[in-house]
């Protein structure tokens, strides 16, 4: 918490700045959706790791854009970003040390399958520090614009949520069951402790803006990709994470007299 007070203290007091030098500066807002998943991070692939597909969430940031020239600018941008990914069906879950007798003489395995559901819901305030190129269509108000860069990660939220029932089977294909009927998988886990707060990655977009006289709204997609390993431990192995972006947003000149 404390570093998450600290990096929107900084950005706050970066964008005041901003407003006192009021010169080849733009502010903005955008949001939009997130569509994050969840990789397998190298060798560190098991069956908890693996198998995620694609989860919906929100997306927001607040921007300052600094023009060096008509073609470049760099965008400094404070953002909330929803990360994670989710397995729906058949999957693996460690073994509960209660099941372990039902297998003696015999070791119990690592892994039980069962068909339920599971969503890894990961929320990151991330700095990214973006070199923006732009091109205006001559007279039309359209311009074109890409824009990449690196950017710091700040774990806010981590929840694991589990739902449905069904009954345990001991092989990945559901065909051999264990006595015992069907298990509820409803729950709710708090997973911070287990992940590492910081992550670096890149981020990138690219956009159509139209021009107003002093403002411009734009609509552009991208995504981002964090290069850090999010667990702590290998016991689940080790996942990278990642999303795929699309926001509109609205920006105004401090200097009355900027324009594109």
């Amino acid at each position: 918490m404390k570093k998450l007070i600290f990096y929107s203290s900084f950005f706050i007091l970066f964008l005041l700045y901003l407003n006192a030098a009021a010169q080849n500066v733009a502010l903005g807002i955008q949001g939009g959706i997130s569509i994050p998943n969840l990789s397998a991070g190298g060798s560190n692939q098991n069956p908890l790791n693996t198998g995620y597909s694609s989860r919906f969430g929100p997306d927001a940031g607040i921007y300052a854009e600094l023009k060096i020239s008509g073609l470049f600018s760099i965008q400094p941008m404070l953002e909330y970003s929803s990360q994670g990914g989710k397995k729906d069906g058949l999957q693996a879950f460690p073994t509960p040390p209660q099941l372990a007798p039902l297998f003696q003489p015999n070791p119990a395995p690592t892994y039980l399958y069962a068909n339920f559901n599971s969503t890894a819901e990961l929320n990151y305030l991330m700095l990214p520090i973006l070199a923006k190129v732009g091109w205006n269509f001559e007279s039309s108000p359209l311009r074109f614009f890409v824009d990449a860069g690196p950017f710091l990660g700040y774990l806010v939220y981590a929840k694991q949520i589990t739902s449905g029932s069904s009954q345990y089977y001991t092989d990945p294909g559901g065909t051999m069951p264990l006595p015992g009927g069907a298990h509820s998988f409803d729950n709710t886990q708090d997973i911070k402790d287990q992940l590492h707060t910081a992550n670096v990655g890149i981020e990138g977009n690219v956009g159509l803006a139209y021009k107003f006289s002093k403002s411009y709204i734009f609509i552009q997609g991208g995504g981002n990709y964090g290069f850090l390993n999010i667990q702590k431990g290998t016991a689940n192995g080790k996942n990278n994470t990642g999303a795929a972006t699309a926001s509109f947003g609205y920006s105004f000149w401090l200097d009355k007299q900027m324009k594109f």
